[in-house]
């Protein structure tokens, strides 16, 4: 039996196939407002094997010129990131066990040979929300540590429509994909992988928090 680090929570089949057919829609929206584009690594420039886009008030980006962070508008086009799907908040809302709403969604488009790198995502201002991270698409082989790059990670197997979710003691664990298994969905017309990583970047203002 797979054990998972602490903190770690892996949820199978959370989507039903309609509504993933219905959250593709979304994502398409999204992309139709947002063009998918190639970010850089910040120390070489080199493009990632990922293309991406965002969605929400903030959006993840990277390039060689300013490397990680977020900013509220798209870096080619330059106009602001659409809002997060309704859908999204509510799957955030269910299995997030947080008050308040997330503010960048990363969506991640994975081709056949695309993989990601063990990383931590480390770029908000604080931790205390989790990342709820939904796959679509084509299998992946998920990869999870802890929050040292050299203790020992496990592998397991994200399907179409599962969810998985870092918190707690797994905030800031290592994690990345190191396969797409392809044409093991028919979800997305011309295949590969779509992750979207919900995530709230700044300290709820005091007044949100009493409230």
């Amino acid at each position: 039996m797979l054990v998972l680090p602490k903190g770690v929570r892996h949820i199978p089949g959370y989507l039903t196939r309609d509504a993933q057919v219905a959250l593709v829609a979304d994502v398409r929206a999204v992309v139709e407002a947002a063009p998918f584009y190639r970010p850089e690594m910040p120390s070489t420039g080199k493009p990632l094997s990922v293309r991406m886009t965002n969605c929400g008030t903030l959006g993840w980006v990277t390039d060689r010129q300013a490397g990680y962070r977020y900013q509220a508008n798209h870096p080619e086009t330059g106009t602001p990131w659409p809002t997060i799907p309704a859908a999204l908040l509510r799957i955030w809302s269910d299995v997030s066990g947080y008050a308040h709403p997330p503010e960048a969604c990363l969506v991640n488009f994975y081709e056949p040979s695309a993989k990601m790198g063990l990383h931590q995502d480390r770029d908000e201002q604080n931790f205390d929300a989790p990342v709820v991270s939904i796959s679509l698409g084509d299998s992946c082989l998920f990869r999870v540590g802890q929050a040292r790059r050299d203790l020992p990670t496990v592998s397991f197997r994200l399907e179409s429509g599962d969810v998985v979710v870092l918190g707690g003691a797994a905030r800031l664990a290592f994690h990345g994909v190191d396969r797409i298994y392809p044409s093991t969905s028919g979800l997305l017309k011309n295949g590969g992988r779509i992750n979207l990583t919900l995530r709230r970047v700044t300290t709820p203002a005091e007044a949100e928090t009493r409230s």
